[in-house]
């Protein structure tokens, strides 16, 4: 198989509708959906914690963002379970609004209030990295029962000399119609750096993400197969992708629906 494996990508984009990223609806990629922005924070347990002083602390979180009204702000925490020495952190948080004025807001109550709770993160997982990513979505995935896990991967991924988003864009749509036409439950997002961080070797991240790891095994078989024909079909000479990492995801805050 080719490293181009799209089997995927620390990952883009969760979109609202989407990571929100996977409680998605099936037809969203035919609509033009704007960018949606995304926030990461890479953590690290404190000495002496873990997951149980974590979920402690995202409770009195959620209380905290009920209290202050917080409504459109969609959280997970991701655990690394296909990483390799790169990966310094115990946990990524993702944060997810359905716009950025909306994360903006959050972001103002969060720096004006939020400093006792802000405290309690510091003890359990002081966090070294924060960066915010414009995510589009190329495949929704299908209605899910239960969103409150699930399977993301994220590869890095860089445009071939001389090429453009504009030469990738159609072929990861058509990518993502491919899959859904073989049976992939995945959906399928990439993410551009806007904030923090620097330095970056990549365009811009590709993020799948699955129900659960039988769903990941399934699209690995069918790429296997013969997807990675398909994928060098469509993307050789116009971008590489690296080894995707693969993490849980845990959902810890559920933004309200939507009216729109």
């Amino acid at each position: 198989m080719k490293k181009l494996s799209v089997a995927l990508v620390s990952g883009a984009v969760f979109l609202y509708s989407g990571l929100s990223l996977a409680d998605g609806h099936e037809g969203a990629e035919e609509q033009s959906e704007p960018a949606m922005p995304v926030e990461l924070y890479a953590c690290n347990y404190a000495d002496g914690k873990e997951p149980a002083d974590l979920d402690r602390v995202v409770a009195n979180w959620n209380k905290w963002a009920d209290k202050e009204g917080i409504n459109d702000y969609t959280a997970w925490t991701l655990t690394p379970f296909y990483a390799g020495p790169e990966q310094d952190f115990d946990l990524l948080w993702l944060g997810i609004s359905p716009s950025a004025t909306a994360m903006g807001r959050a972001q103002d109550m969060w720096l004006a209030n939020g400093g006792k709770i802000q405290a309690q993160f510091d003890e359990v997982i002081p966090c070294q990295a924060h960066a915010n990513f414009a995510a589009l979505a190329f495949k929704a995935p299908p209605e899910r029962e239960d969103t409150s896990t699930l399977v993301i991967s994220f590869s890095d991924c860089r445009l071939a000399d001389g090429a453009d988003f504009g030469d990738v864009g159609p072929a990861l749509t058509e990518w993502g119609k491919y899959r859904e036409g073989h049976g992939s439950t995945s959906g399928i997002w990439v993410m551009f750096p806007a904030y923090g961080a620097g330095g970056e070797e990549f365009d811009f991240k590709y993020i799948a993400a699955w129900q659960n790891l039988e769903d990941q095994g399934a699209d690995w078989d069918q790429y296997a197969a013969a997807g990675w024909e398909k994928a060098e079909e469509l993307f050789a000479g116009k971008m590489d992708c690296d080894a995707s990492r693969v993490y849980i995801a845990a959902k810890r805050r559920d933004a309200a629906e939507s009216d729109d």
